[in-house]
């Protein structure tokens, strides 16, 4: 049996071998078997990443905004010019479809472009003549350290909605990705080293629960991102609260999707199944339940999501007509 290759963290610009001692295997889901080991950082691992990236925040902040968005504006030229090669490497470690891997990545990019505004978007404000003999201004400065813990299901989206506007505001920025399809976060790691991004200032750690907790915990991280399950949204939430941190978590987002009598079947019944099977069928927003209102909507509307079903090919993430891929561990 070949070796399977080493997912390593990013620390300082380079990639570095994890010295926890413990590892954790990432499937290829069209295979059914491991295909690379990523390391599982230890609460000292995590300690040490924050204590360098406190170190290179102070010279990230002292950037100016249009320094800063300057090297989100090379990284995202660089992110297309690599488009083909992380969709593929997200598509083997998620599941979902090549095609669907470059959505994945075009949808953080936006967040990006948006980021590229960060001299316009920091601004404060001024007020003049609010109370007699009072001006008022206001100033926005950076946090320091923050983090981002993401999910499986969007190993390329996630990041970047959370790294981009911590980094255009010159805050370093720790990333916790999941540890089922960490190679993207760390390829776009690079390419952000490649743009001009400072050592120290983004920090890829791989792990599991102690790598959370060491964040949660540090004292040094000033806020943290989330997006997963609900009960570890609650989790962090209240942890981070706990040892008073700024917190954002999105939890578990199943929805239901309402069918009104006068709509557009065709197009419900598209966007259904589109939202159904999409991403291997595990997008945050992939809808559980459809409620058709009254009944002869619903017998058209079951025919019309039949029709749509039937057109649709199951295959391996890398088969260029498939439209849904495997799901990401046989457990899901």
């Amino acid at each position: 049996m070949a070796e399977l290759r080493r997912i390593s963290h990013y620390i300082d610009g380079k990639r570095v071998d994890g010295g926890g001692g413990r590892e954790a295997e990432v499937l290829n889901p069209s295979l059914g078997r491991a295909q690379a080991l990523v390391p599982l950082a230890s609460r000292a691992e995590v300690d040490d990443a924050i204590a360098r990236a406190a170190k290179a925040q102070p010279g990230w902040a002292a950037t100016n905004p249009q320094k800063r968005a300057r090297v989100l504006m090379r990284f995202v030229d660089l992110v297309n010019q690599n488009a083909d090669e992380l969709a593929r490497l997200l598509s083997i470690e998620h599941g979902k479809t090549v095609p669907d891997a470059h959505g994945d990545i075009q949808r953080g990019l936006e967040v990006i472009e948006f980021c590229i505004a960060a001299p316009h978007l920091v601004k404060g404000e001024y007020s003049q003549g609010a109370g007699t003999g009072i001006d008022v201004y206001s100033m926005r400065q950076p946090l320091g350290v923050v983090a981002g813990i993401t999910p499986f299901n969007f190993p390329a989206m996630i990041p970047l909605w959370k790294l981009g506007p911590a980094l255009a505001c010159g805050n370093a920025f720790i990333l916790k990705p999941s540890e089922r399809d960490p190679s993207v976060p760390v390829r776009l790691a690079e390419l952000l080293t490649e743009a001009g991004l400072p050592d120290g200032v983004l920090q890829v750690v791989h792990g599991d629960k102690e790598a959370v907790d060491a964040i949660l915990e540090n004292e040094t991280v000033q806020a943290v991102g989330f997006v997963g399950s609900t009960p570890i949204a609650q989790y962090i939430y209240t942890e981070a609260a706990r040892n008073g941190k700024r917190a954002q978590c999105f939890g578990g987002a199943k929805n239901h999707a309402i069918v009104m009598p006068d709509a557009d079947l065709d197009q419900a019944a598209d966007a259904l199944v589109g939202a159904g099977f999409g991403s291997a069928g595990e997008r945050c927003m992939a809808i559980s339940v459809v409620v058709p209102v009254g009944e002869k909507t619903a017998e058209a509307l079951v025919e019309k999501i039949a029709e749509k079903a039937r057109e649709l090919r199951v295959g391996h993430s890398h088969d260029s007509k498939a439209d849904y891929g495997p799901l990401v561990t046989s457990e899901a």
